[in-house]
């Protein structure tokens, strides 16, 4: 693997652009690695993991890239990403791959004029309680599905402790944030697993507690095609990070802790863990995007996130948006 790919770039100095950096460098330890900002300024201080700052898409263009991260902040991914892909350049694009769904419409164009490999980087479906998971419930382990219970919450400021949370990406309307969008693995996921989700209510609200011109909670109560009910809970507000979900068959119910990185079978006879490994070192889903990102590459079997399933997670959140009460 480390032989195909010479020269790569990331486009973003944020944090998620950060770990993309030190996770290439690993899997490619020698390729060299090209950095551009978001903006396209030259920073002053010094990149951790990189080989050569670039202040254009176009610079990274000449310079032959053969694979990009795109982690700026999600509102400029498409003019980000769309030359890359006209160039023919693989690119890897971070969550959520647009905030409207023009812009997503324009990159699935470039994609299919140009057949150039693009890939969006919901990296929990890499977590080994997910996969094992969409295998139980594909199987019909738990039986019929009635109803699936999805909700998150972390507590905005305890992010990124060293930065004011109200000038962090979450917390602006300009940049993609809001819960939806910073939220958006959890929608990601629910589709991949439950198939298609068909809206049937929403209520959006900002607290008090942040004063954010963003939403910090959403709650959507959903459809499946089967007819399962779907309910999510996404929020900005618990103290303590708290990311579980629950599956109710006929069969029974399995229980999903995704900070734990656990599921929990519970039938009429029986409560049993089928999968526990708390320690797993949460970076090897990253790894392992990369990983398949470069087997979407070479054409061979790969799970990668394509942009027409990240496309409806967009729908989703902008026909949330549009219909959802607000308070």
């Amino acid at each position: 693997m480390n032989s195909i790919i010479n020269k790569v770039a990331v486009i973003g100095l944020g944090n998620i652009a950060t770990r993309h950096r030190r996770n290439l460098k690993a899997v490619f330890p020698g390729a060299e690695l090209l950095v551009m900002s978001a903006s396209g300024r030259i920073p002053e201080e010094a990149i951790s993991d990189s080989d050569g700052i670039v202040a254009s898409v176009e610079a990274l263009i000449e310079a032959k890239v053969e694979l990009v991260i795109v982690a700026s902040p999600a509102p400029f991914h498409a003019q980000h990403a769309i030359p890359l892909i006209e160039a023919g350049i693989p690119t890897l694009i971070e969550k959520p791959v647009t905030t409207t769904s023009e812009d997503a419409d324009s990159i699935q164009k470039a994609i299919d004029e140009h057949g150039t490999p693009v890939a969006v980087g919901y990296c929990l479906r890499y977590l080994p309680s997910a996969k094992e998971l969409k295998r139980l419930l594909d199987n019909k382990v738990i039986g019929t599905l009635y109803n699936a219970h999805i909700e998150i919450g972390q507590y905005l400021p305890d992010w990124r402790p060293s930065k004011d949370y109200r000038d962090c990406v979450s917390a602006n309307r300009h940049l993609g944030g809001g819960a939806l969008f910073e939220l958006s693995h959890e929608l990601d996921y629910a589709q991949w697993l439950l198939g298609p989700l068909h809206l049937q209510h929403a209520l959006l609200r900002s607290s008090e507690e942040l004063n954010l011109e963003v939403e910090d909670m959403a709650d959507i109560t959903a459809l499946t095609d089967t007819g399962a009910v779907a309910t999510i809970h996404l929020d900005f507000l618990q103290r303590k990070a708290h990311r579980k979900c629950s599956f109710v068959g006929s069969y029974g119910r399995i229980d999903w802790d995704l900070i734990q990185n656990q599921l929990t079978l519970t039938t009429a006879t029986e409560t049993r863990v089928l999968y526990s490994e708390p320690e797993w070192d949460k970076n090897k889903m990253y790894v392992a995007m990369i990983k398949d990102f470069v087997q979407m590459i070479g054409q061979n079997g790969h799970t990668c996130t394509e942009l027409a399933e990240a496309v409806t997670t967009v729908h989703l959140i902008n026909d949330i948006k549009h219909k959802a009460c607000k308070l």
